[in-house]
């Protein structure tokens, strides 16, 4: 017997060919086909007469063939003239056959379906869809809208409808195969049809739904859809909190004379947003359950020492502390760092990545299993398998999102001991906005720094023409003059590492050129890991006034005398990844400028983005214009294991549903518990897994 979970090749039609094919747009089983909606409609419910058709229109028409000619100048073509007594219209091939110029001969009645352009000799059709008709009476409208779904290689739009058709008729059959886990009087409540009424409809869209709210996503059977797709991301994250709290943790008092002499110690104060947050994992610590906090905090704001504060209370229980960069060049910083604040305590801190190789590694992996290293700072190369923790009782991660979520959860199952798990602190200088956060991060506690030290001034942000190219090189003579040092950014739309360097090198080497009082440095991801810090440590010292690097730069680089950033080509980056950049600068006492060099014309979307950067500093409104300009994926910087790929629900368009899927979610906890785990399984499946990080 037929059910939706068996394979697709369950149905009439679908051998192991098309089955490979399908595969390839995430469909395996039968009842992945009823969530494989529709890209686009096609509007076949009405014909058009000819003389009444207008440029840019998409209409369905039919005709009588008065003449076919072959076109030879210019692009080989095919032309098709077609009239139905009230004008006539040109229809286009450029790629054709012999059969296909005796099929469209004249006398012949068609109906053609495409955009109508103007063309040389009046409206045209190119490449239309089009059948031989029977006569100008025959019937050639749909009884509904068209259904275009998303493709790939050598699969067509006709075999996915009929294998969508078969599901939809098994469903529609046999109802109690799709069980509408949402409880009817939630549904009634939100005015949403039923599930396979909602399938049906979207799928099948009868002559009261428009093609334009269905684009715009203005119908209840969409959102319904996509309500609950939403619900189901928010279940898993709420199991899987529930399931963090099933474990237990260390408890870290703190040591209030330690903390004394750790806060003393430090050459600047903490500001009123950095202690607020240290009391919120300060409480955390206390709960002998495992913490999962993210802080988010500006550019500069003073996360890292806030995680070093963080490390030292689970080092003064005598637990160790792993620190996780997403680059060598950060992973560097934060181990400079920490070494500098524990160094008037008796604290080991060391350093791996994938560059320590030989007798260095095997000591470092040597005292992480003895227990005589006590911090642990490194890139991805910490959780790999060789890497064992003696008594591993926090992981700091830094610019999370930039890991694969399954990269993190090898960390974490390293400090795996019994009923015992490490606590998490997982840290970002890119805002998350309010809607992702509600959503990909709702089993993470949040805390926000929002308040820059004192002493730092607002980033004068510019954006002018690359026209202007001298003027920006002679304002960089004038700034070095004043002992004041410079950031030049390349940007490539190519993510070639290689392609990036080389654009970098030859930006130095005409930058160099043209100042020649000017001392050039270069920085960018194919250096050595030594080269690299020689560069950073020379910049530091001053000993370096312009630093020509690729976007490498964005994180963990701390230089209060470099108060100039020029990027080249800001509108090949997403907001955040220039907020990021242009908060490199702005980090001393002096007046700091960002200059954004564009290369004209600029798109209507970069005018606006550029124009967003210049006029804000608040890097969470940014972060939210950037989600409604890119989407979820391009904001968050991924497209990783993990990250959100929804089938069906758009943040941009339904994000207005994420307050009311809070309150569902615990109304189905207290009122339908059983069917939490099959919502989950129908929209996520096997990546349900992801969850527990």
């Amino acid at each position: 017997m037929t059910d939706l979970h068996q394979p697709v090749t369950a149905l009439a039609g679908v051998g192991s060919h098309t089955a490979n094919r399908l595969a390839n747009l995430g469909i395996y089983i039968i009842q992945d086909l009823l969530f494989h909606l529709p890209s686009r409609y096609e509007d076949k419910t009405q014909v058009y007469r000819i003389g009444a058709l207008q440029g840019g229109m998409t209409a369905l028409i039919r005709g009588k063939v008065e003449f076919t000619d072959v076109l030879l100048k210019g692009r080989r073509s095919l032309i098709c003239r077609i009239s139905d007594g009230t004008g006539f219209l040109d229809l286009k091939f450029f790629h054709f056959s012999a059969s296909q110029q005796n099929t469209l001969r004249p006398g012949v009645f068609i109906s053609c379906f495409a955009e109508v352009r103007h063309g040389y000799a009046g409206l045209e059709m190119v490449h239309p869809e089009y059948a031989l008709i029977a006569s100008m009476e025959s019937p050639v409208a749909e009884a509904c809208l068209t259904p275009v779904y998303p493709l790939t290689e050598g699969l067509n739009q006709s075999v996915l409808r009929k294998v969508i058709k078969q599901a939809l008729i098994l469903c529609s059959t046999r109802p109690e195969l799709l069980p509408d886990w949402i409880p009817s009087a939630i549904l009634q409540n939100y005015h949403y049809p039923d599930l396979i009424t909602a399938i049906q409809t979207l799928h099948n869209p009868d002559d009261s739904v428009s093609v334009e709210a269905l684009q715009q996503g203005d119908v209840p059977a969409l959102k319904r859809l996509a309500f609950e797709e939403l619900l189901a991301h928010h279940l898993v994250l709420r199991v899987a909190r529930d399931k963090s709290n099933a474990w237990q943790a260390p408890v870290f008092a703190g040591d209030p004379a330690l903390i004394k002499q750790f806060l003393q110690s430090l050459p600047f104060i903490l500001t009123g947003a950095q202690q607020r947050v240290i009391a919120d994992i300060s409480q955390d610590f206390h709960k002998g359950n495992p913490m999962m906090r993210l802080v988010q905090g500006y550019v500069g704001s003073g996360k890292t020492i806030v995680a070093a504060y963080a490390a030292l209370l689970a080092l003064a229980a005598g637990y160790q502390v792993a620190v996780m960069a997403p680059t060598e060049l950060l992973a560097e910083q934060h181990f400079k760092n920490f070494s500098a604040w524990f160094s008037l305590f008796d604290i080991n801190v060391v350093f791996l990545t994938g560059q320590l190789k030989g007798t260095a590694r095997q000591q470092v992996l040597q005292q992480l299993q003895d227990n005589t290293a006590n911090v642990i700072v490194g890139t991805h190369a910490l959780f790999q398998y060789s890497v064992n923790f003696a008594r591993l009782g926090l992981v700091i991660i830094d610019e999370q999102h930039r890991f694969g979520v399954h990269q993190r959860l090898a960390l974490r199952e390293k400090g795996q001991q019994g009923t015992m798990r490490p606590h998490q602190l997982v840290m970002t200088a890119t805002p998350i906005p309010r809607t992702l956060a509600m959503l990909q991060y709702s089993d993470l506690d949040i805390s926000i720094i929002d308040e820059l030290p004192p002493g730092r001034t607002p980033i004068v942000t510019v954006v002018i023409s690359a026209q202007r190219r001298d003027e920006v090189i002679e304002r960089i003579n004038n700034w070095v003059d004043h002992q004041r040092q410079v950031y030049w950014v390349c940007t490539l739309i190519d993510e070639s590492d290689a392609l990036q360097a080389e654009a970098a090198e030859i930006t130095a080497q005409r930058l160099a050129l043209l100042l020649p009082k000017v001392r050039v440095g270069l920085l960018h991801g194919r250096m050595k890991t030594s080269d690299k810090n020689a560069v950073m440590e020379a910049f530091k010292s001053h000993q370096l006034d312009l630093l020509v690097a690729t976007t490498v730069i964005e994180v963990g680089v701390d230089v209060p005398n470099a108060s100039l950033m020029v990027i080249e080509n800001p509108e090949r980056l997403g907001l955040s990844q220039l907020h990021q950049l242009r908060g490199r600068v702005g980090r001393g006492t002096n007046d700091s400028y960002c200059v954004l060099m564009y290369h004209a014309p600029l798109s209507d979307t970069a005018r606006l983005r550029l124009g967003i950067l210049r006029d804000s500093h608040d890097g969470f409104v940014i972060a939210e214009k950037d989600l409604q300009l890119r989407g979820p994926g391009e904001v968050m910087g991924v497209r990783q294991t993990g990250a959100i790929q929804f089938k069906v629900a758009d943040l941009r368009r339904d994000a207005d549903l994420l307050d009311t899927i809070q309150h569902v979610g615990a109304q189905l906890f207290k009122q339908a518990p059983h069917a939490i785990q099959p919502l989950c399984d129908r929209w996520l499946g096997v990546s349900t897994d992801y969850s527990e990080v």
